[in-house]
C-alpha cells in the first residue's frame, strides 16, 4: 500500500500550480513524505482553493493503532461522512510515489511517476482535529504498470480536468473517478 511519496513544491508553487491560496502561517513540510507527517493538500474554503497543511493518516477506528492512509472501501461508514461532503475532499499533490517490489529479503524501492506531469495528484479527503486537521487518500485497483509491483491496490490518481469533479461533484460522480490512471501516462523507477 502506498505509505510514501515525494511533493517537492513549496505551497507557494502549489498555489500557482492548482490556482489555490496558500494558508498563512502553516509549516513548509518535508518533501518525502510517510504516515504521521505533515504534508500539503489543496482543499476549498469559502468559494477557492487553498493550499493547507495536514497530518497524513486519520485516527485508527477501534482495536487499531496505526493511522488510516488509504481508502479502499468507499462504501465502509468510516470514509461515508467524508466522501458525501464535497468541503472534505481534498487533492494531494505528488511529484512521486513509492511501492516496494521483488522478493522477501531483497525489495527494492520503486518510484512511479508521470513524465508528462510535474506534480499530480491523488483524490483525498480530510477532517479537522483540534490541533492539526488530518487527510487519507483513495485507493483503487492497480493498473498493468503497478500491479506487478503491488498487486492490491495504487493510489486514486486524478487529471486534472478531474480535478473540479472531485472537489465539487455529488459523491457518485466523485466517487466515480477511482479508477486506475493509465499505465500508458505512468513511468516507473
Amino acid at each position: 500500500m502506498c505509505n510514501r511519496y515525494r511533493q517537492g513544491k513549496t505551497r507557494e508553487n502549489l498555489g500557482r500550480i492548482f490556482d489555490a491560496r496558500p494558508l498563512p502561517d502553516r509549516p513548509e513540510p518535508a518533501s518525502e513524505l510517510f504516515p504521521k507527517r505533515l504534508a500539503l493538500v489543496v482543499r476549498m474554503e469559502g468559494g477557492g482553493g487553498v493550499v493547507d497543511v495536514m497530518s497524513w493518516g486519520f485516527p485508527p477506528p477501534p482495536k487499531s493503532r496505526a493511522p488510516v492512509t488509504n481508502v479502499r472501501n468507499l462504501s465502509s461508514p468510516f470514509w461515508r461522512s467524508a466522501l458525501n461532503r464535497p468541503d472534505r475532499r481534498c487533492l494531494v499533490p505528488v511529484t512521486q510515489f513509492c511501492e516496494w517490489g521483488g522478493e522477501p529479503g531483497s525489495k527494492r524501492e520503486r518510484w512511479f511517476s508521470l513524465p508528462a506531469s510535474d506534480v499530480f495528484a491523488f483524490a483525498g479527503i480530510w477532517r479537522p482535529a483540534e490541533e492539526t486537521a488530518c487527510f487519507a487518500f483513495l485507493t483503487c485497483e492497480p493498473n498493468p504498470l503497478v500491479a506487478p509491483i503491488h498487486a492490491k491496490a495504487m493510489p486514486v490518481i486524478l487529471h486534472p480536468e478531474d480535478y473540479d469533479r472531485w472537489l465539487d461533484g455529488d459523491v457518485q460522480d466523485a466517487c466515480s473517478l477511482a479508477q486506475p490512471f493509465p499505465s500508458q501516462l505512468m513511468a516507473v523507477a
